[in-house]
């Protein structure tokens, strides 16, 4: 009996369920939301990001061919500084000294060996003509009978000796020349100075430091002719030739545009780049207030193609 009992409730609990599940799927309320039509996507001139540049959009920077560190040469004292920055200098001006004291003391005793080594070959010289006349009167001696053949043979041995010390003596002369001049130049690279005309962009040197070879001195820096180098594609149009325009324009605020032509192109491409080097000059007036380093934009004529 209390099996029958237990049956009859399972059936009416396992139909109950099936009930509610109907019910719940029939209900609009408890039915799923339908999503959303996701939002059509917005177009970038309406996001406000910023227009990658064109093509033709090159950035680069005002030059000029001549600009250079200048460096010491040798080790040395600054003794004095003549030019300093802004200075304007013509090539093989002064621009400053190191101390060269213990060199002119070596150029003046150098100097004076030479003089000390000609003096010894006027006197080997002249010895050189005393025993080559004694040789020959031997010789003359000799065919005549009066002198024997060991006087000849001494006498040529002496006027022999007098002609190679005469010989080295003219050697000494030019090795003492030739330490002078060697002297003379490192007493001329004590002197710093601008290796082309133009103005003293920066001074690293000041008197009484102490510098080493090859330390960075001036930098010395022509103001024009100015030029502009930048890299094109090689997929932007045909190679330009030398002469033709390149438009520049400014970037200091003024948008200001500027004129060049093509100087030189690069008959090699980066293909790291996948571009070659253009080199133009400024042309036209009103360029004495340019100055190297100023940013400009190129704006290059070609147009960029697509690689087959």
């Amino acid at each position: 009996m209390k099996c029958i009992l237990l049956v009859l409730i399972a059936t009416i609990a396992v139909g109950g369920n099936g009930c509610d599940k109907s019910s719940v799927a029939s209900n609009a309320k408890f039915a799923p939301e339908t999503p959303a039509d996701p939002a059509p996507p917005q177009s970038a001139a309406n996001t406000g990001a910023v227009r990658p540049s064109a093509p033709g959009d090159i950035l680069s920077v005002l030059t000029v061919e001549h600009q250079v560190d200048l460096s010491s040469q040798r080790d040395g004292v600054v003794i004095s500084v003549v030019k300093d920055e802004g200075s304007v200098v013509r090539a093989s001006d002064v621009l400053g000294h190191l101390d060269d004291r213990s060199l002119q003391q070596e150029l003046i005793k150098a100097r004076n060996d030479v003089k000390v080594t000609e003096n010894n070959l006027q006197y080997k010289a002249a010895e050189l003509k005393a025993k080559g006349a004694a040789y020959r009167r031997q010789q003359q001696l000799r065919e005549a009978g009066l002198s024997s053949q060991a006087d000849l043979e001494q006498a040529e041995f002496e006027a022999k000796g007098a002609e190679y010390d005469m010989h080295g003596y003219e050697a000494l002369v030019e090795s003492g020349k030739a330490e002078i001049h060697r002297l003379e130049i490192e007493i001329d690279q004590t002197v710093l100075r601008a290796p082309f005309s133009g103005v003293v962009v920066r001074r690293y040197i000041r008197e009484g430091q102490a510098i080493a070879k090859g330390d960075k001195c001036f930098r010395i820096s022509q103001l024009s002719p100015l030029q502009v180098q930048f890299q094109v594609s090689e997929l932007a149009g045909p190679r330009p030739a030398a002469g033709a325009p390149v438009n520049l324009v400014l970037l200091d605020g003024s948008n200001r545009p500027l004129r060049a032509k093509v100087v030189k192109v690069s008959p090699t491409v980066d293909p790291s780049s996948d571009s070659y080097n253009v080199l133009a000059r400024l042309t036209g007036l009103g360029l004495e207030h340019l100055r190297p380093g100023m940013a400009v934009r190129v704006d290059w004529p070609a147009t960029s193609q697509s690689k087959p």
